[in-house]
């Protein structure tokens, strides 16, 4: 296979490039044949983005390595109970409005299509591990009403902070560190061999919610943010004390009774969740700190306006 040499890996051209033959599963792009999809070419060239990109990921958190079953869920809270830099703690304590609205703007990508990337997952998997994920994103629907999905809620968020809430309004904002966040995801779900990291990206996802979701709520709020723009994260807070649970216990547990093998994949999704996670934050606060936009600011005055 053709490599990428001398490209940074989460640099904003091979992202936005992965994130643009990913999307062509989603919602696709006005005047883009819905053929694209399958075009054997651009299959090929998305093998190579994604190789360079797996290539990095492996190098930041090491192979899949199986470990014994009963050291699977310790090694998730491990994980869990990182010490990366705390965007929720920043915005709860002295983020501005301006710097929420950034923060939005970046988690729209995904948000906007809660919770689809790890569904892909969903005929990969079978018995308990399968009831549990469809638990997990019966939920994120909004128990089946269109109005209580999770990313309509997001909607209603971007709204109140006078943002757009159309999906990918502002995919040309965004940089590299934030793409990866997506692609990661993406890319697990989308291929039969990544399942178990698409597990284990999920499970930590459930694990590491409640604390920062009530954090970003409470910020809303010091913002003076009314309750119905807030219940995002209030939705989240209630429903992933329970997801978290399902996510491990069942999910995750199900999974490694049922192939132990898979352990090094589940642990693999989780670690490199956290990785991009621990990019993402630092970038936000890096540019946050030095008095600068986390987006590319070149657009923001036309673009982020009040």
């Amino acid at each position: 296979m053709p490599r990428i040499d001398g490209v940074d890996a989460f640099g904003d051209d091979l992202q936005l490039a992965l994130w643009c033959c990913y999307e062509l599963h989603y919602a696709s792009f006005v005047g883009v044949d819905d053929a694209w999809e399958w075009e054997p070419g651009l299959l090929e060239m998305r093998r190579v983005l994604e190789r360079a990109f797996t290539d990095r990921l492996v190098d930041e958190v090491g192979p899949p390595r199986a470990v014994p079953e009963p050291e699977v869920a310790s090694a998730l809270r491990d994980i869990a109970t990182g010490d990366g830099p705390s965007l929720s703690g920043y915005l709860l304590e002295r983020g501005d409005r301006n710097e929420m609205r950034e923060f939005l703007v970046h988690r729209s990508l995904y948000q906007r299509k809660e919770a689809d990337p790890h569904t892909w997952a969903i005929p990969r998997v079978r018995g308990r591990v399968k009831a549990a994920m469809v638990a997990i994103q019966y939920d994120e629907y909004g128990d089946g009403v269109a109005a209580e999905m999770h990313a309509e809620l997001f909607a209603a968020t971007m709204r109140a902070l006078d943002l757009d809430p159309a999906y990918g309004a502002y995919v040309d904002l965004l940089p590299g560190t934030t793409l990866a966040t997506d692609n990661l995801v993406t890319m697990f779900g989308l291929h039969r061999g990544w399942r178990a990291a698409c597990v284990g990206h999920l499970a930590l996802f459930e694990m590491t919610s409640v604390g920062p979701m009530g954090r970003y709520a409470s910020a809303l709020r010091r913002l003076g943010v009314g309750p119905e723009a807030r219940r995002f994260y209030d939705v989240h807070v209630s429903a992933d004390v329970v997801h978290q649970h399902i996510a491990l216990d069942e999910m995750v547990g199900a999974l490694i009774a049922q192939d132990p093998s898979l352990s090094g994949g589940v642990l693999f999704g989780a670690r490199t969740l956290a990785a991009v996670e621990r990019r993402f934050a630092g970038h936000l606060l890096s540019s946050w700190q030095a008095g600068e936009h986390s987006l590319f600011s070149p657009l923001l005055p036309e673009r982020l306006a009040s």
